[in-house]
């Protein structure tokens, strides 16, 4: 009776998982089109007021100023979008969407391995394409991002996938771009709730926590050097810091912590290093440019993390990078990080109002983005021979009152920007609209 009982209950949760399933992923682009008239924001700083964009096949052909360009869009699928905006697709790095769908459920989180050294475990092959929380970025504008693990000394690798997928294997863009380091804190809080003194002090373990991480490397390098070593997964994996095939993406927020973590990388020879959180990165700002390091900036919405930091320091911070020549891009890790992953558009709209211009503030989660991710060939900008990855907007897309998106694009396929949330909003409005 009991195993009958376990039966329908399966039953009747796969029944509700299929009729509240992910839309289906768009087919591929069968036919040429041309979008005419908009606003378009390329992502590299350049505004067309009266764009006239073609692509065909996925691939952006045509960029044009319509008011000098003349071509035949005869055989075409045209879209009208005058007084429309046209942006390319937003770029999320640092993330865990799809990794995590509830929180309190343990079957469903994915984001940590158990250990502390694993460059070898991949957050690619965890990620879930269907998930209803990566569904919902598309809406605005949200259409990439890198797929990043948590935990430990090393978390692992990233990757980076498109917002529309049937599984991971389609979702890839590109795979184990990088490997994740949380670097140790020179200062930390007491445990309040152990009655310590809750004030910041030195971390006394500093040392010995750098010490481990050198040790790691050196005993990766030995690897490397071994002629016929006996296969070590998480050495094995770090290889690719050294011959620049990989990124090692720093997770460090404090100034001391930030020099430690650039020169540790230099006498390590790691070709290409990126810090990611970077509170205090502006201090260290000419650091930064001249070892050409870029910032993934942590999220712009969030309080001073000190007491005599400036009280808008997370707003500006992003223009005190960019005014001393640092390559930054927005990431949204943080609380309920994933569920806020789709803020990011207005993120980057509150740093125009804290310095930085509109096509400043674009780049930072665009091109910019792609050119830290290494996706910048195919990605992050409206150029011709790179992706039809791009969506039209009704307003300014950085502002959350004129973020209304009508048409989105992944490679030249146009996405449904359905989700269980319009569904829901559209139920009931009609429950409410028929009300007396």
């Amino acid at each position: 009776m009991k195993s009958l009982q376990t039966y329908i209950i399966l039953l009747v949760l796969l029944a509700f998982g299929y009729s509240n399933a992910q839309q289906t992923p768009a087919p591929k682009q069968s036919e040429t089109i041309a979008i005419t008239g908009a606003k378009a924001h390329i992502g590299n700083g350049q505004v067309i007021d009266n764009s006239l964009i073609i692509f065909k096949d996925g691939i952006l052909t045509n960029v044009l100023d319509a008011t000098v360009a003349r071509i035949d869009l005869s055989g075409m699928t045209v879209i009208n979008a005058s007084g429309k905006h046209i942006y390319p697709g937003f770029i999320i790095p640092n993330t865990t969407l799809g990794l995590v769908e509830i929180d309190a459920v343990r079957a469903t989180d994915d984001d940590a391995e158990l250990g502390s050294w694993n460059p070898h475990i991949r957050s690619l092959i965890a990620y879930n394409s269907e998930s209803k929380v990566v569904e919902s970025m598309r809406p605005n504008g949200v259409l990439l991002g890198q797929i990043t693990p948590r935990g430990g000394h090393i978390s692992g690798s990233s990757s980076v996938v498109q917002f529309d997928a049937w599984n991971w294997e389609d979702a890839v863009v590109k795979e184990d771009d990088g490997i994740h380091m949380n670097w140790p804190n020179s200062f930390s809080r007491g445990r309040w709730w152990l009655g310590e003194d809750p004030a910041m002090k030195a971390n006394k373990n500093y040392e010995k926590q750098i010490k481990e991480i050198v040790d790691f490397f050196n005993e990766t390098k030995a690897y490397a050097r071994a002629s016929n070593p006996i296969i070590n997964l998480p050495y094995k994996a770090t290889q690719g810091l050294f011959d620049g095939s990989k990124t090692l993406y720093i997770h460090v927020n404090d100034e001391k912590g930030i020099i430690d973590a650039v020169n540790f990388s230099k006498e390590n020879q790691v070709e290409r290093m990126v810090i990611v959180g970077g509170y205090h990165a502006y201090r260290v700002a000419n650091l930064l440019k001249q070892n050409n390091i870029p910032v993934l900036l942590k999220r712009v919405h969030s309080r001073p993390s000190q007491t005599d930091d400036d009280y808008d320091l997370p707003f500006k911070t992003a223009k005190l990078l960019v005014d001393k020549g640092v390559l930054v891009a927005l990431e949204g890790s943080g609380q309920m990080e994933r569920m806020n992953a789709r803020n990011l558009p207005f993120y980057a709209g509150t740093t125009v109002a804290y310095g930085l211009t509109k096509a400043q503030a674009l780049e930072l989660i665009t091109l910019n983005t792609a050119k830290i991710l290494g996706i910048d060939t195919n990605y992050g900008s409206l150029e011709e021979g790179k992706s039809a990855t791009l969506f039209i907007s009704e307003g300014d897309a950085l502002d959350m009152r004129t973020n209304i998106i009508s048409h989105a694009f992944i490679d030249g396929r146009q996405l449904s920007l359905e989700t269980h949330q319009t569904k829901l909003w559209k139920r009931y409005s009609e429950k409410f609209k028929n009300q007396d």
